[in-house]
């Protein structure tokens, strides 16, 4: 298909202004699609510029195509639901049986998976694990009882449909009537947009890891370390640094250098806006739709009441910023004062943001705040828990060349918020923060446990799971009901949000007690992090890091419930 390559060029001339605001009225071409809707109605009559359309009941029409776009100033072809950017937000009701009749009117072949979505492994729709895919000028059609309620999302899991544009929101109230309250109700979803052809991206990163990276050490950091930890305490870290042929600001394979990010499909110079009344309570639901990027969030003047997680409600906690990784949702509520405020969403490599406005009326603009400065990794990021640990040993390999490092002692701990997030003065949520209400789904011990490293070689851009890329690999069983521990440990220095389809993965804290429920996991650099899943879904379902590229170059896995 020669939907994107063909209009690919290069972007290195490109002001770095320009990259980090997009186009004011960046997105979908207006006029060329007749199911693209410039404006969502909000509460009480209000609107709100930018939201994608949204469709509710029980029966839905879904139209995959191409749909010309331009969020940089420069047209491209995007891969579209009803041709928006974001997809129709779809919501549903806990309890409902819901049809989706998905038409595809591309060249090639497409799915859409529904993240979070408990379902038939028939349905998950994940190509060559749970079904074939839906080839070109097919319709497929996914009917299924709705068994659970709270934010959650869907997208392609088709070649690179997912970064280039097919992504969209679900929202599924409960039956009962929704505990948490609020006035006004808004979808926040985050991503990232290049205009560069995404296959032309991977093979950049192939044949340099950190291409993207311009956060390189410099000689002035060389001098400033040497005056504040003395010249050979320098002199010792950047040697040990060449020695192991890594760099301590790999923070993200793909950067703002050839990323803008998005709002709800708008660029930070369209300035997504939701608009609310003074005195009302407003929730906002974000979605870490990045195909690779983690965004921290914050809305500065504004405390976030976290009340849900992935789709599960959690014992309110009071912070002011979060990080949110591809395949995360996060909902929090907010009582504005009549003013308006930023809602400000940086990359973790600090590299470029998201930006939207919670306002009285439109028009209204709060300060943007700058991009804080990147924090390379720190020794914990690279070799974990260092009690009793001789460096020496930090790269012992068991895993051949598909690995570049190992972590002999990784850490447990849960209240990390992140590299860039420690000591910034702001009150940042961590996974110790975060209590599902209810407890555990399932009182019962486990039956056994199973052991997993994430693995990788940044030169060689290749990504697995013990060493072992989804090509080479076989399939990881689980009994029918069993209850069992699953261990992740994260030989690698990035954070890889790791997805299981199907089931609901309950982290456990350090010392063994249910944490929360969640479908994404989140797993630290040199962080060893436990779980408790109970096999209740009969099939073949994915399991996967939801960075994009990493579960494209093998960070994938089957999992066979029998």
């Amino acid at each position: 298909m020669k939907r994107i390559s063909k209009l690919s060029i290069a972007l290195a001339s490109q002001p770095r202004r320009q990259f980090l605001q997009g186009l004011a009225a960046g997105g979908a071409l207006l006029g060329l699609s007749p199911w693209f809707r410039p404006a969502w109605a909000g509460a009480a009559g209000t609107t709100v510029t930018g939201m994608a359309p949204v469709l509710s009941g029980t029966e839905f029409d879904l139209t995959i195509a191409e749909t010309p776009v331009n969020f940089t100033g420069r047209p491209r072809m995007a891969t579209t639901i009803n041709g928006s950017i974001p997809a129709p937000i779809l919501r549903w009701r806990e309890g409902d049986t819901v049809t989706l009749r998905v038409h595809n009117r591309l060249r090639e072949d497409t799915s859409i998976h529904w993240h979070g979505i408990l379902l038939p492994f028939q349905l998950d729709g994940v190509p060559g694990i749970s079904f074939k895919g839906i080839a070109p000028g097919e319709t497929f059609v996914y009917r299924f009882k709705v068994r659970q309620t709270g934010t959650y999302w869907y997208h392609s899991h088709s070649g690179m449909q997912e970064q280039t544009g097919m992504y969209g929101a679900i929202v599924i109230d409960p039956a009962g009537g929704d505990p948490i309250r609020t006035e006004r109700d808004y979808v926040v979803q985050l991503s990232d947009w290049t205009d560069e052809d995404p296959m032309r991206v991977l093979a950049k990163l192939k044949m340099q890891g950190d291409y993207y990276n311009f956060n390189q050490p410099t000689a002035v950091d060389f001098f400033r370390d040497a005056a504040n930890e003395g010249l050979a305490a320098a002199l010792d870290e950047r040697k040990m640094w060449q020695q192991m042929r890594m760099s301590p600001t790999d923070l993200a394979d793909v950067s703002g250098y050839t990323y803008t990010y998005l709002m709800n499909g708008t660029a930070p110079a369209g300035n997504w806006t939701g608009l609310f009344k003074p005195g009302e309570k407003v929730r906002l639901r974000f979605i870490g739709s990045g195909a690779m990027t983690f965004f921290d969030v914050r809305i500065p003047g504004l405390k976030l009441t976290v009340v849900q997680v992935d789709g599960q409600d959690v014992e309110p906690v009071s912070v002011d910023e979060f990080r949110i990784g591809p395949g995360e949702t996060v909902d929090v509520v907010v009582s504005p004062k009549y003013e308006a405020y930023t809602i400000f969403a940086q990359s973790m490599d600090r590299t470029g943001y998201a930006r939207g406005t919670l306002a009285p009326r439109s028009g209204m603009e709060a300060r943007v705040p700058a991009l804080d400065k990147p924090v390379p990794l720190a020794m914990e990021d690279m070799m974990g828990d260092m009690t009793g640990v001789v460096p020496v040993h930090h790269a012992r390999t068991e895993y051949g060349p598909s690995t570049d490092m190992r972590v002999d002692t990784p850490r447990t701990n849960l209240d990390d918020p992140g590299i860039g997030l420690r000591d910034n003065g702001r009150r940042v949520l961590t996974y110790a923060d975060l209590h599902t209400v209810g407890g555990p789904l399932d009182k019962r011990e486990p039956g056994r446990e199973i052991e997993l490293h994430l693995t990788g070689n940044m030169e060689r851009y290749t990504w697995s799971i013990d060493g072992v890329e989804f090509g080479r690999s076989t399939p990881v069983h689980f009994r029918d009901n069993e209850r069992l521990r699953v261990v992740f440990v994260n030989d690698t220095m990035m954070t890889h949000p790791m997805h299981m389809h199907g089931m609901w993965n309950e982290l456990e804290s350090p010392d063994g007690k249910f944490q929360v429920r969640k479908h994404t996991i989140a797993v630290q650099p040199a962080q060893r992090v436990s779980f408790l899943v109970t096999a209740d879904a009969l099939g073949r379902w994915a399991w996967h890091c939801h960075l994009f590229l990493h579960m494209d170059m093998g960070m994938f896995r089957e999992v066979a419930v029998a």
